[in-house]
């Protein structure tokens, strides 16, 4: 027997109802997670990312930039505000976000990929007016309209960048790097139970999934660095180092001493936290 419209109505109100107390008991319940240190379940993180990107696409004008993005003055000028306001969040080639970019999760995207996947008008719209939930602040009160294409300019002419070419481009500077400490650790081996899931964490806290693509690490479609997806079954690291744990660990910790033409930076990441991603690294298999 057919139900009748109004019956339908009532449970789809039931369902709806029921579900919503769900929701709402569940976030009153304080089970999910908010430490920086755990990354977001997929659920969250694809509602965060698509949200993010569908709303970026809708708002963002239509309309072609005021500014020439080719002309290298503007192009100069972006450079300058670049690493005056941006760097600390997202690096650069060869050189390290800060501390607070590093802790951030989800971490700011790598300022290679922002060039990519963002069209001007997009990347305009999301530095003026910031981004909820990201850290990401709106820049259209601190930064004039020009300022601000600028910024545009420069990151559209700049994902191409090597270590090298960037180096050349900022006179004066030194490459960033974090405070990490290099005096050894007597803690837990690489192969130590345990070693596995605090790798993963320290993963996340040295934003290493803004570059690449790592099985098990929530982060943006990277296509910064190579895929470390099989990384464990490698010949070589960085096409430099024989792959076995010394050498992982001495990448980890060196990438610029051990290959100073590698977009790597010193991360400044300890002994130990080097051990612990080594160890994810290699639980991959």
């Amino acid at each position: 027997m057919p139900r009748s419209p109004s019956s339908i109505v009532f449970w789809a109100f039931v369902l709806l109802t029921s579900g919503v107390g769900g929701f709402l008991g569940y976030i009153y319940s304080g089970v999910y997670d908010i430490s920086a240190t755990k990354q977001h379940t997929p659920l969250v993180y694809w509602i965060l990312s698509t949200a993010r990107r569908q709303s970026v696409q809708s708002h963002a004008s239509k309309e072609p930039p005021p500014l020439d993005l080719a002309n290298a003055d503007v192009i100069a000028r972006g450079l300058v505000l670049f690493e005056n306001h941006c760097l600390q969040c997202h690096g650069a080639p060869g050189v390290a976000p800060g501390v607070i970019g590093l802790g951030m999760n989800p971490s700011p995207p790598n300022f290679a990929q922002m060039g990519r996947d963002l069209s001007a008008p997009e990347m305009y719209w999301s530095i003026s007016n910031g981004i909820k939930l990201t850290g990401m602040p709106a820049w259209r009160f601190r930064l004039s309209e020009d300022e601000r294409w600028a910024l545009v300019a420069f990151l559209k002419s700049a994902p191409k960048l090597t270590p090298a070419e960037y180096r050349a481009l900022r006179p004066g500077r030194t490459s960033a790097r974090m405070g990490g400490s290099n005096a050894p650790d007597s803690e837990a081996p690489w192969e130590r139970e345990g070693a596995v899931q605090r790798g993963r964490i320290a993963i996340g806290q040295y934003a290493c999934s803004t570059c690449h693509f790592i099985p098990g690490i929530r982060g943006p479609d990277a296509q910064v660095g190579p895929p470390l997806a099989g990384i464990a079954e490698q010949t070589y690291i960085a096409g430099v180092l024989t792959n076995e744990p010394a050498h992982m660990i001495e990448w980890l910790r060196h990438p610029q001493r051990v290959n100073p033409l590698s977009a790597m930076p010193d991360l400044g990441v300890t002994e130990r936290d080097a051990r612990d991603i080594a160890a994810y690294l290699y639980s991959m298999r």
